[in-house]
């Protein structure tokens, strides 16, 4: 069976080198490849979930209360003047 991925064939050579396998049977299956272009993972690995910001930090909503409350501009504090 021939090798079907550029990690397999990685793998393959550790095991020739760890003495796992006889060169035999790493060129048998390397052979059975030829020199075609091998993908780097026959199966790629599925993308994990990503994690979400906490909802405090993530920006309002368009046309909710909070979102026109961020939007608008802050009010100006009336001071109490001092009568002299």
């Amino acid at each position: 069976m021939p090798i079907k991925s550029k990690a397999q064939r990685r793998k393959f050579a550790q095991l020739l080198v760890e003495g796992k396998i006889t060169p035999e049977t790493f060129e048998e299956w390397n052979r059975g490849a030829g020199s075609k272009k091998l993908p780097e993972r026959l199966h790629p690995k599925k993308a994990g979930k990503t994690k979400r910001t906490p909802k405090s930090q993530r920006a309002p909503k368009r046309g909710t209360v909070r979102a026109r409350k961020a939007r608008r501009p802050a009010r100006k504090r009336k001071t109490a003047r001092r009568k002299r």
